[in-house]
């Protein structure tokens, strides 16, 4: 008879939640280039920020369970290129040490786990590797 939408926000508020605690899901949040270019080479670091969409914050804390990177977006997904964890420079954000043979575009794809999330997060991410 009512919305499972409207269900659930009211369950939340009678246990004490916020019902935007109960609506949230994997698509509240999403990965973003910390730099969308840089330099082609051997001994590269690329970076993501992971971002809460309604809030505009980033997550900390999110562990990385599939990383891949790529030169899909210019055709050739066949070109992958070797991806490590690096140090984050700041909390929200997650770095690779990864080569880049060649000038182009890099897609990075993403899943990550967030703390108190159900689903998967999963993004891609273009960067452009130049001279």
């Amino acid at each position: 008879m009512y919305p499972k939408f409207l269900l659930a926000a009211w369950t939340a508020a009678a246990i004490g939640l916020a019902p935007a605690a109960a609506l949230a899901g994997a698509n509240d949040y999403a990965f973003e280039p910390v730099a969308a270019e840089t330099k082609k080479g051997d001994a590269v670091i690329v970076a993501v920020r992971l971002v809460h969409k309604p809030t505009g914050k980033p997550v900390p804390d999110a562990v990385i369970i599939r990383k891949r990177l790529d030169m899909a977006p210019d055709g050739m997904a066949e070109m992958e290129s070797p991806l490590e964890p690096a140090p984050a420079p700041e909390p929200g954000v997650y770095a690779f040490k990864t080569e880049l043979p060649m000038a182009g575009r890099y897609q990075l794809s993403l899943a990550a786990k967030v703390q108190g999330e159900p689903e998967t997060v999963v993004g891609r991410v273009v960067i452009k590797a130049t001279k």
